[in-house]
């Protein structure tokens, strides 16, 4: 595990709150769950909302980057923000750092919400294609292809400010960062680690995501015991931001039968 690095963060909500911390898929920064903020603060949640290092506005270090990296970052996030322990609610790469935190920092996780993500997602060469992509043209070049994954082709026709915000969000990652990232995802096999997750788990898919498919979502279901699995119909992959209704009140229902 390399150095943690200090991610950037936003915090809202009462400060005595439970704390849920959002991580956010690859390609995108702490906005993407802007939809799930207010009716979680409304709850009396503490919502805490990261950029994955080489995201957003989080420190840019040289790569590759491994899960057990983006975990040491959630880690020495909850150290300041001075929280023992926190529901973790993760988005694909988020929900990939998510298990893995299950796994091997199960003291600090409360709950687990995984959203729209892989145990294990090829093929490596894939990822490793994508990276060199970025590495040479930029995270423009992805851009496109990927809010066709994030979005349903009908949500995109129907809202082109909505497309055209994502397209800004990926276009803006810095391409050492995201390449960084794919390669965290290429070695990416947590499936051993699914029993070890002892945390209270809502597993959510997306019927129409392309990227992970609901196959990936059974897999970690069926690994993680007691685990609920929950499909949303007519999501794509960023099915929290398309379909933010369901999402929020899975999500919210979770918590609330924890706490």
């Amino acid at each position: 595990m390399s150095k943690p690095v200090k991610v950037h963060s936003v915090a809202e909500g009462p400060e005595d709150g439970p704390v849920v911390v959002f991580g956010g898929s690859l390609g995108s920064d702490h906005r993407m769950w802007e939809p799930q903020v207010k009716p979680l603060v409304d709850k009396g949640f503490r919502v805490v909302r990261y950029d994955t290092r080489g995201h957003g506005a989080s420190p840019v270090p040289p790569g590759p980057y491994a899960l057990e990296d983006l975990g040491g970052d959630v880690l020495a996030l909850l150290d300041e923000y001075g929280a023992e322990r926190a529901h973790f609610v993760g988005l694909s790469l988020g929900g990939m750092t998510g298990m893995w935190l299950g796994a091997h920092a199960p003291d600090r996780i409360e709950s687990l919400v995984l959203c729209c993500t892989s145990a294990k997602l090829g093929p490596p060469r894939m990822w490793a294609e994508r990276a060199e992509t970025v590495r040479e043209h930029g995270t423009g070049a992805v851009a496109e292809a990927g809010v066709g994954r994030w979005l349903t082709a009908g949500y995109a026709a129907a809202h082109p400010d909505r497309a055209a915000y994502l397209r800004e969000m990926i276009a803006a990652v810095p391409a050492e960062g995201y390449a960084a990232s794919c390669r965290a995802i290429e070695e990416m096999d947590l499936v051993g680690d699914l029993p070890k997750i002892a945390a209270r788990t809502l597993v959510i898919a997306g019927s129409e995501d392309p990227a992970t498919p609901v196959e990936h979502a059974e897999v970690i279901a069926g690994g993680i015991a007691d685990a609920r699995l929950e499909v949303v119909e007519g999501a794509a992959h960023l099915g929290n931001f398309e379909k933010p209704e369901p999402f929020t009140a899975l999500i919210l229902d979770h918590l609330e039968q924890v706490r």
